[in-house]
């Protein structure tokens, strides 16, 4: 198939489909699977076939690892053979464990991610059907609307008032529209308005397309390369890069100290550097990434049990640290059921529904309005919304009289719907939207008894009556309508209308909500709603709702503040009425930079941009594909229920993170402080190279199953993030504590016991890796050891490396790894070495957590 050259938009539609080998009835499903093969997955990610072999070589790419496997070999050509062989084996196994648990926590994830898949309509045998975006391919017919997202980049063929967010492109703020034709070579990218490209998304409009690029081609896809663009990081991943430069500055400082030491004690080069090396592995919690991606993996999956799947595993962190919630109104407060409660002319006068809301008497006018409405909503084929199918449902109208000549689609600037209709030889529009927008257009008000007067002499009136209205808690919406003397029209057209009346529209609050909302509370979560309605619907739902007085802050208002003082108000705030789409993101941003960890729910097309700026953006699996995209996690349910029980598993998967970071840092700068001390005295070396990193990879073993482990309910209660400046501490006075009593352990192999340097290392090994797996389960919990129980894959795990440990010098394989059996005195003052840490430990984690704040 010949490649379509960089000009495609230059050329005429059926030329491009020639080149494409394509028609306007799409392609057959055959050649589709061919073309799917050729071109590969519509995806700018790495293809999963290569991605396997990374992962695994990830497992070795640390400067340190990499030095000590080359030093490992240069040693076996100095005749070290054996030693060789042992610290290869043991590096590669800890690799390949680390390969082992990742690799399959990607492909759990990989398996939860096809459950919320953004999906393109395409022709496929001249005939629709929804498919995943990644299946879609070169000369595929694709079918836009409102919401749906560019799969590709795309020649227009046919569009009807078609409105495109190309920001992530052109940077422009305001939506391009977009037109079929042929532009000359030298328009740019921004002045394309027969095309469309991947990462964009429709506002509003229908289009017919055929897709020319896909996957690494397209214009989103150059950028993406020349850029290496990746997502912002995460609050979790920031504290997890603070925390690797740490450690790296303390082995860095360890290894050089301890290596020129030992030269200066004119012990063998190459041994002290191995040593050396050693040491800096030992101190590295080499499996944290490994640990980390386990942890966030069987996360995402308790989550998906709950109905939340998680797009951004490291999101899983930050919705455990969320404090701030914002969401809107509709389905999430609401049941999300928009019914009309009445049409209701300008005097007030309705025309059906329940409790009148000043005259009970039906007037032909209020009847219009909900005729005008029902015409207008039957007649859309743009933007899908629960307000028109309402309309629909609530009364249906004989309106065969009527002919659809034009439509003018709903969008989030507008904020209106308008149809032009025909009925006996007279052109009618009719509009629909929010009651300012359509106030914005009209110059005169139709009154209750039919008479047509300016529009000024009723503004006030008006407005009262809507804010009546909204104090009730109903939305309202304005009719208005005009007669044209054309076929077709635009927006432009929308002007000099007459202004009919309201629509009341009522959503009530969902039963439990006042009770899942203090469930949040209770976890340190405040919520703070966000929505386009008016002041006084926003209020009447908040106090409905059970949330603490309203402080309301509008959108109006929002727009006369400063982001500094914004910033300043933000906090103080928890309503957030007749806001524009443009000013959810400012407001997410503000809340950031006042540190609070934000957490946005949206799912229509006008909050991806507040998506993205979230620290953790929430969709809905029925949301509108921008949405979806924009999203970190997906709810399958749009249930605040659902959410707590995912911000609860959030907060597991964060604590039993965190764990294997104290466990790790405080055992291993112990041991290793412990060792590199004794070095300094000791006439030959503590442990040798392999000794050590046997040492760690046992270590490792009960660590590997902290992702299983139960967690504490304080630790669950409130919002935690990754702190430092506490881990250090944690790390000091720990390590320091197992320091101590390794040198109580030194000072009984040397002095008490005298034994040779097998004894003693074999001595010391076995203490220093059945203490550091006994201690995990102490500092594991800040509760005492007695009253937290572990997980029984842990403690299962600690209990088998502890024997294993035992085990080892009675064993084949004890000579080669330089060891020796021990006498059972030795055991015996090893197993009081071990029993009087742990009681010492319980204690001193008890004054800690009393004194430090984490």
């Amino acid at each position: 198939m010949p490649q379509v050259i960089p000009s495609f938009w230059s050329l005429p539609a059926e030329q491009v489909l020639d080149q494409l080998k394509s028609s306007h009835q799409g392609l057959s499903r055959q050649e589709a699977q061919q073309r799917l093969t050729q071109y590969g997955a519509n995806s700018l990610k790495q293809k999963r076939q290569s991605s396997t072999l990374l992962l695994l070589l990830n497992q070795f790419k640390s400067p340190i690892i990499l030095i000590l496997m080359a030093a490992a070999i240069l040693s076996s050509f100095l005749g070290d053979v054996i030693d060789t062989i042992i610290i290869l084996t043991i590096v590669l196994i800890s690799g390949l464990l680390g390969f082992w648990q990742e690799r399959g926590a990607r492909d759990a994830v990989t398996k939860l991610l096809a459950l919320v898949q953004v999906k393109a309509t395409v022709l496929r045998d001249g005939q629709s059907q929804e498919i995943s975006n990644e299946e879609v391919v070169p000369g595929d017919i694709v079918l836009l609307a409102a919401g749906d997202s560019i799969p590709g980049d795309c020649l227009i063929l046919e569009s009807k008032d078609l409105s495109v967010n190309e920001a992530a492109l052109t940077g422009e703020t305001y939506p391009a529209d977009k037109l079929s034709g042929v532009l000359p070579n030298e328009v740019g990218l921004s002045q394309r308005t027969n095309t469309l490209y991947m990462g964009t998304n429709a506002i509003s409009g229908t289009a017919k397309a055929v897709v020319v690029q896909t996957g690494k081609q397209t214009e989103f896809g150059k950028v993406s390369e020349r850029l290496k663009l990746r997502p912002p990081e995460t609050e979790f991943e920031r504290g997890l890069g603070k925390f690797g430069y740490f450690l790296m500055e303390v082995t860095l400082i360890l290894v050089v100290l301890i290596f020129v030491a030992n030269v200066y004690l004119q012990r063998p080069v190459l041994q002290s550097f191995l040593f050396s090396l050693a040491l800096a592995v030992g101190l590295t919690p080499q499996l944290l990434p490994a640990i980390v991606s386990v942890n966030l993996a069987r996360g995402a999956k308790q989550m998906a049990k709950k109905q939340v799947i998680v797009k951004r595993l490291s999101a899983i962190e930050n919705f455990g640290s969320m404090n701030v919630f914002c969401t809107d109104k509709t389905g999430t407060l609401t049941e999300g059921e928009v019914k009309i409660h009445a049409a209701v002319d300008v005097e007030g006068k309705e025309s059906v529904g329940g409790a009148s809301l000043r005259d009970a008497a039906r007037t032909p006018q209020a009847t219009r309005v909900l005729l005008y409405a029902y015409l207008n909503a039957a007649s859309e084929s743009g933007y899908v919304n629960p307000i028109d199918a309402a309309i629909r449902q609530h009364k249906q109208f004989d309106i065969s009289a009527y002919q659809k000549l034009d439509e003018v689609p709903y969008d989030f600037n507008r904020k209106r719907l308008s149809i032009l209709l025909k009925k006996d030889n007279k052109n009618l529009i009719v509009s629909k939207g929010a009651l300012k927008a359509i106030l914005d257009v009209c110059s005169t008000v139709e009154t209750g008894d039919g008479k047509t007067i300016d529009i000024a002499i009723q503004q006030d009136k008006i407005q009262q009556r809507a804010e009546e209205l909204g104090s009730e808690g109903f939305r309202v919406l304005g009719v208005a309508y005009r007669n044209c003397d054309r076929n077709s029209f635009t927006k432009d057209d929308e002007t000099n209308m007459t202004f009919l009346g309201y629509l009341a529209l009522f959503d009530p609050p969902k039963a439990d909500i006042a009770d899942t909302l203090k469930d949040l509370g209770l976890l340190g979560v405040t919520t703070k709603m966000i929505t386009g309605d008016s002041r006084a619907v926003a209020i009447s739902i908040i106090e409905q709702v059970g949330l603490p007085k309203p402080k309301v802050l509008t959108g109006g208002e929002l727009q006369e503040l400063s982001d500094e003082a914004l910033m300043h108000r933000v906090g103080k705030i928890n309503v957030f009425a007749e806001v524009e789409p443009n000013q959810k993101e400012r407001i997410i941003i503000a809340l950031k930079k006042t540190g609070n960890v934000v957490g946005y729910l949206g799912d229509g097309i006008n909050d991806a941009s507040a998506l993205h700026a979230a620290d953790v953006g929430i969709s809905v699996e029925s949301a509108v594909d921008v949405a979806k995209e924009a999203a970190d996690i997906v709810l399958m349910q749009k249930d605040l229920n659902v959410l707590v029980e995912g911000v609860k598993e959030g907060r597991v998967t964060f604590a039993n993170t965190l764990k294997y970071v104290f466990m790790a840092t405080s055992a291993n700068f112990g041991n290793m402080f412990s060792m590199a001390g004794i070095s300094l005295v000791l006439p030959f070396l503590p442990l040798l190279p392999s000794q050590i990193l046997l040492t760690n990879l046992l270590t490792d073993f009960p660590e590997m199953t902290i992702a299983t482990d139960r967690v504490d309910r304080e630790m669950v209660n409130k919002p935690r993030r990754m702190n430092i400046t506490f881990i250090r501490n944690f790390m000091v006075v720990f390590g320091l504590l197992s320091s101590v009593f390794d040198y109580l352990t030194f000072a009984a192999l040397l002095l008490l016991l005298h034994a040779n340097s097998a004894q003693f290392r074999t001595g010391w090994f076995m203490e220093s890796v059945i203490s550091a797996s006994m201690i995990v389960l102490v500092i594991r919990t800040r509760q005492s050891i007695l009253t937290s129980k572990p997980g029984k894959y842990l403690l299962t795990a600690t209990i088998a490396i502890a024997i294993v440990t035992l085990l080892i010098p009675y064993t084949p394989v004890a000579g080669l790894l330089g060891f020796q059996p021990l006498p059972i005195e030795f055991l015996l003052v090893l197993a009081a070495i071990v029993g009087l840490y742990i009681i010492c430990a319980e204690n001193v984690k008890r004054i800690f957590y009393q004194h430090v704040q984490s």
